[in-house]
């Protein structure tokens, strides 16, 4: 991961003038608290950005200063433990500043393409390492104006013990300064059970 400066925000603030807005309407009414949680704020992410509702519990907290690294991951009996590591810090200087998510922390299933900042063109090609046993990997673009996904690319077989995994999506519509790319993996005991996400930018 690159170093602080370089992160990109990719949810739930597209621009430092986004959050400096919410801090002031938080500071006057209270607005909207549960971005001064990282749980919360990666939760929301997971479940309402990219839409996996199942991946719906906390598995580990890591907070030192100015960023947090929050597990999530599946509730239930059946469930496989830490879906993803989600990474934010904190978008802004001042007490008040909201939690962003900036990227995950890989181990399992990784994305190392695009490379993390670069500039997004299409069709993108997408991929990384994976361990695993009949995986099906499917790669979404995203933006946080709009809830419709801007590009798709369904499913990759992959398994194996580090194994390269390798797609292309095509991608329209992106007007939002960071995009995020989520490849994610899943179909044993829920749609997606691990997931990864990158950031790419549009200019």
């Amino acid at each position: 991961m690159p170093g602080f400066s370089d992160l990109q925000p990719l949810w739930p603030f597209a621009t430092p003038a986004q959050a400096r807005d919410w801090e002031r309407e938080f500071r006057s009414g209270g607005h909207q608290p549960w971005h001064l949680d990282p749980e919360q704020t990666a939760l929301s992410f997971t479940q309402h950005y990219l839409g996996f509702e199942d991946v719906d519990r906390v598995t580990s907290r890591s907070v030192d200063g100015r960023e947090a690294r929050i597990g999530v991951g599946l509730s239930g009996a059946e469930s496989t433990g830490t879906a993803a590591v989600i990474h934010l810090v904190r978008f802004g200087t001042g007490p008040d500043a909201p939690w962003e998510v900036v990227g995950t922390d890989d181990t399992t299933f990784s994305m190392t393409a695009p490379a993390y900042g670069s500039v997004a063109r299409s069709p993108m090609t997408v991929g990384g390492r994976i361990t695993g046993v009949d995986e099906s990997v499917r790669v979404d673009v995203r933006q946080p104006s709009s809830r419709d996904l801007l590009g798709t690319s369904c499913c990759m077989s992959a398994g194996g013990k580090g194994q390269p995994w390798r797609s292309s999506v095509s991608f329209t519509g992106a007007v939002d300064p960071v995009l995020t790319v989520v490849a994610s993996t899943g179909g044993h005991i829920a749609e997606v059970e691990r997931f990864t996400v990158t950031a790419v930018r549009t200019g």
